[in-house]
């Protein structure tokens, strides 16, 4: 291939990639990289061409271009060729890979092989299941992986599944003065096998809730009352929010509860006969 004509199909890739045709902006980049890998620009192309293929979820290819990509790019300078790189090595859990993305970005995690586990505090992330969205709180094990902390009402989501999310915050929400960002969801990496329940609890005073959600929460279950629950439209969810710690309420209110049946029963059994007067529970039932 001469270089003119290299030049020409380059200029045809960008066209492409401003037209949003990820495939064929890709696969111009890689006919030209075939020919010339190292050139002055190449280290972009590489990079695009394996973008192109993350928005595509296209991973095994986002894999192979990426490593190319990192390959030429400066370590330890938040180069986001190591980023996208540490998505697609998570995704085939080539953890040796994905650590060493990581460190090439500039992330420093805890020594070790294997899997991550590195609890890197809490953020959010949009969840996304057949274009129903939903942001709930995770515990971050990775820079891109997180474990749900809420029950969603998502159908078809669980309490303590992983998702894997994008790098690039989408809104944030700010609690107690600290502001926490909001990732898009890319797939649910690994799914939970506590089910989704709902129960109409009433509660005499909001230290009678609380005392159920803690109960919950020490069994490493999950439970959330409705009211904690706040629907906002699009365009103000993916800006800054606001948020108020929930104050348990008193009176008969619906929870959901993450568990399974059994031992919710047992709880909340537990729970009703802690007190004599102003704990009761009904109807519980199973959503998904």
């Amino acid at each position: 291939m001469r270089k003119s004509e290299a030049e020409e199909l380059i200029e045809q890739a960008y066209a492409a990639w401003d037209a949003e045709e990820w495939r064929r902006a890709a696969d111009l980049y890689e006919r030209v990289l075939a020919h010339f890998p190292d050139e002055t620009s190449s280290a972009e192309w590489w990079y695009d061409a394996a973008l192109g293929h993350k928005f595509l979820r296209d991973w095994d290819k986002a894999y192979e271009l990426g490593v190319q990509a990192a390959a030429r790019a400066p370590r330890g300078e938040g180069d986001p060729a190591f980023w996208n790189l540490g998505i697609a090595a998570t995704i085939r859990r080539d953890w040796a890979v994905a650590r060493d993305a990581w460190a090439g970005f500039g992330v420093r995690l805890p020594d070790g092989e294997g899997e991550i586990d590195a609890r890197l505090g809490h953020a959010c992330v949009r969840l996304d299941t057949d274009g129903a969205h939903e942001v709930v709180w995770i515990e971050r094990l990775c820079p891109t992986r997180g474990r749900v902390m809420n029950v969603p009402v998502t159908g078809g989501r669980r309490y303590g599944e992983i998702v894997l999310h994008d790098g690039q915050p989408n809104g944030e929400r700010v609690l107690d003065g600290t502001a926490f960002p909001v990732f898009d969801e890319l797939l649910l990496f690994e799914p939970s096998e506590l089910p989704t329940l709902q129960v109409t609890v009433a509660a005499g005073e909001p230290a009678d809730l609380e005392a159920l959600l803690a109960l919950f929460a020490d069994h490493d279950f999950g439970a959330e009352p409705a009211s904690a629950v706040t629907m906002h439209c699009s365009c103000c969810g993916e800006g800054t929010l606001h948020k108020e710690r929930h104050t348990p309420g008193t009176g008969a209110q619906r929870v959901s509860l993450a568990a399974p049946e059994e031992d919710a029963r047992r709880l909340l059994d537990r729970w009703a006969g802690e007190k004599a007067i102003g704990r009761t529970w009904s109807g519980l039932e199973i959503m998904g």
